[in-house]
């Protein structure tokens, strides 16, 4: 039963995905408005089919620590493609830093250029690092809610990568607290699984990390808090009821 559901799963997501695409194109309005509306529609029809086919709801913890209003940056875990999507409906102007690979794919690197995400060339040395400090100042100014995996891949639940100094660049540049997140999505929706295994994906935010450490003391405390247990919720969180959009 779960592979059946995970087959009609998977039909739901790519088909949703290559529809709203082309959809957007000649319909939507341009610009990071019209963008960000699609982008949300996107992420709440994919939520709706994890819960209805698959059995996984979703939960947040913690949300006190993200401001109501203004910018922020959010250091989360990556273990799932979950992740990736699911500020679209957390933070009210978000910003993802994204590969600059994504950028380049037909429709969908279209929509996020209009939608004002960050692409960073991992590869691309101190001119990539200026490019990205750059966007940092747009979404800065934009009140944007950026985003950011250090780990820079999805890493299993369970394993440990180093983290990439892309986020304290960020928390240089921006001036602002880190928010780490811990999540526990590869349980659920794997890298590179084909079997969803139903149950709740928790996002739980810890509290921000002064703006003004060094380098290496932010990445060594973000690792720390990465390498947190997430076995028993948060107390005195605030959050949504699991799968509630």
């Amino acid at each position: 039963m779960i592979w059946l559901r995970s087959m009609l799963f998977n039909l739901w997501f790519f088909g949703l995905t290559a529809v709203l695409c082309v959809v957007w194109l000649p319909l939507a309005p341009r610009g990071a408005r019209g963008a960000l509306a699609m982008a949300r529609l996107w992420a709440r029809l994919v939520v709706w089919g994890l819960r209805a086919i698959c059995g996984i709801t979703w939960q947040v913890e913690g949300l006190e620590h993200l401001p109501r209003e203004g910018p922020a940056l959010i250091a989360s875990m990556h273990q799932s493609a979950f992740d990736t999507l699911i500020w679209v409906l957390i933070a009210p102007r978000f910003a993802y830093v994204v590969k600059q690979e994504l950028m380049r794919v037909p429709v969908f690197g279209t929509i996020m250029r209009h939608a004002g995400m960050i692409g960073v060339d991992r590869r691309g040395g101190p001119g990539a690092l200026r490019t990205l400090l750059r966007d940092a100042d747009r979404a800065l100014a934009g009140n944007r809610q950026v985003v950011i995996f250090p780990e820079g891949t999805r890493v299993p639940p369970g394993q440990r990568a180093d983290l990439l100094p892309g986020v304290a660049a960020l928390a240089g540049r921006m001036r602002l607290p880190v928010i780490p997140v811990l999540t526990n999505s590869g349980e659920h929706w794997g890298r590179r699984a084909f079997r969803k295994q139903p149950g709740v994906i928790r996002l739980v935010l810890l509290p921000p990390m002064p703006a003004d450490l060094k380098r290496e003391a932010l990445l060594a405390k973000l690792s720390d808090a990465f390498a947190t247990p997430l076995s028993a919720p948060v107390d005195n969180s605030v959050g949504r009821a699991p799968g509630r959009l």
